[in-house]
């Protein structure tokens, strides 16, 4: 039997999945200054460059933190902090970027986060009172990320609109790939070198070179001011905006819990740094199968209530079983994990503008399930971490992703449903 073809958007028809967040501003942003197609193919590729940077931060830190909290002599309360922190920020911080980017414009924001990047990547090993800094560089590195989060898809929209297939896809595998990168590299760096700290610098390098390589760009756009205009229904009073974001929420909560807890998980469970850190990077490569494919597959069908189910599912139980199944089967669990995870971060944003009919109001409610589900979804690292601390085992947090995964079950039914944000 055929999957009954939906009547999308014209902006999904397109393939068309990146929100611009400053499409409310007037005059419209004009695309990025560049001398010809060679300077565009240098725009793109610092473009994916920046992309590549914008998750190292959370998952080479879970990498090595054994050896952080014996070395640093971090306290309990302490890691929490740092698995939360930079997730709470990309929900707090995101807000903030389409107001930076009226007033300085989104090319020279971009410019200043990955400034703020790269010293918040070289702070957070600074000693010798290594729990202040690691606070700073990590609050910073979180904000920073907030800001390219939002901004980048719009440049990336405005600047290659007769390749957005092609950019769209190579700037969401880039960040893909920043996680796989920063738990498969990182305990290898830390077994060369035998130190935490120089594991942790290594990562600012990439920051700084994209940092030299975006700067001529950013320099040579012209400032303008931009007025907001009021545009798209008011989705905070939508009942199907809710439920989207709330399904964002709770892919958030074991999304970052993954960048955050499974290699620490891994390694208490007896797997060594090395390989527990290969574990959770294919895992992650498995993630952009998902991310791949999902999207298309959820708009071939009239409505995404048995996918959203499906990969939610999944998700939660290839979570729970990397934490209290056999040991041996670690690699099928970490598989499931990293396909279900993949695929429900994509059909969450997919939900986008599958549920809106126009780009204003799909600009508002990516912004509402950033602000929303990042500065909620933190709650999933923050609980794993707490629960971990008080019973010396993450087993209760792998019961505690059995139930979120449920209840993401619950919302992706009800926000795959083929309704729209003003229905």
């Amino acid at each position: 039997m055929k999957p009954q073809l939906a009547k999308q958007p014209d902006n999904l028809a397109r393939r068309d999945n990146l929100v611009d967040a400053e499409i409310d501003e007037l005059p419209a942003p004009e695309p990025t200054r560049v001398g010809g197609r060679p300077a565009l193919v240098y725009l793109g590729l610092c473009l994916v460059l920046i992309g590549l940077n914008l998750r190292t931060v959370f998952s080479s830190f879970s990498a090595v933190l054994p050896e952080i909290m014996s070395q640093a002599a971090l306290p309990g309360w302490a890691v929490v902090v740092l698995t939360t922190v930079p997730v709470t920020l990309l929900g707090l911080f995101a807000p903030l970027a389409p107001v930076l980017a009226r007033r300085f414009g989104a090319e020279r924001v971009l410019l200043g986060a990955m400034a703020i990047l790269t010293a918040g990547l070289l702070l957070r090993p600074v000693g010798p009172l290594h729990l202040p800094t690691l606070l700073a560089g990590t609050a910073a590195c979180g904000a920073a990320i907030a800001l390219c989060n939002v901004l980048l898809p719009g440049l990336v929209k405005r600047d290659f609109p007769h390749r957005l297939g092609l950019m769209g896809g190579l700037y969401t595998t880039a960040i893909c790939a920043s996680a796989a990168l920063g738990a498969g590299f990182t305990y290898p760096v830390y077994a060369a070198t035998g130190e935490w700290t120089q594991a942790l610098w290594f990562w600012a390098l990439p920051a700084a070179v994209v940092l030299f390589l975006f700067l001529p760009i950013a320099a040579r756009q012209r400032a303008v001011r931009h007025q907001l205009v009021k545009d798209g229904v008011n989705v905070w009073r939508s009942p199907v905006a809710w439920q989207v974001t709330i399904f964002m929420v709770l892919q958030a909560m074991m999304s970052f819990s993954v960048f955050a807890w499974l290699a620490p998980i891994l390694r208490e469970r007896g797997v060594d740094g090395a390989t527990a850190g290969l574990i959770v990077s294919v895992s992650i490569v498995l993630q952009m199968l998902g991310s791949l494919f999902a999207p298309a597959l959820a708009a071939r069908f009239r409505d995404q209530r048995a996918i959203a189910t499906v990969v939610a599912l999944m998700t939660g139980g290839g979570f729970a079983l990397s934490i209290f199944g056999p040991l041996d089967l670690v690699w099928m669990w970490a598989g499931l994990l990293g396909l279900g995870q993949g695929s429900l971060t994509a059909v969450a944003l997919t939900m986008i503008m599958l549920r809106t009919r126009d780009g204003h109001t799909a600009a508002h409610l990516s912004g509402m399930m950033q602000g929303v589900g990042y500065g909620l979804g933190s709650t999933g690292t923050l609980m794993v971490g707490q629960l971990h601390q008080a019973t010396g085992s993450f087993t209760p947090a792998g019961i505690l992703f059995l139930a979120v995964g449920l209840l993401a079950a619950v919302f992706g039914y009800r926000a795959g449903r083929n309704r729209f944000v003003e229905d």
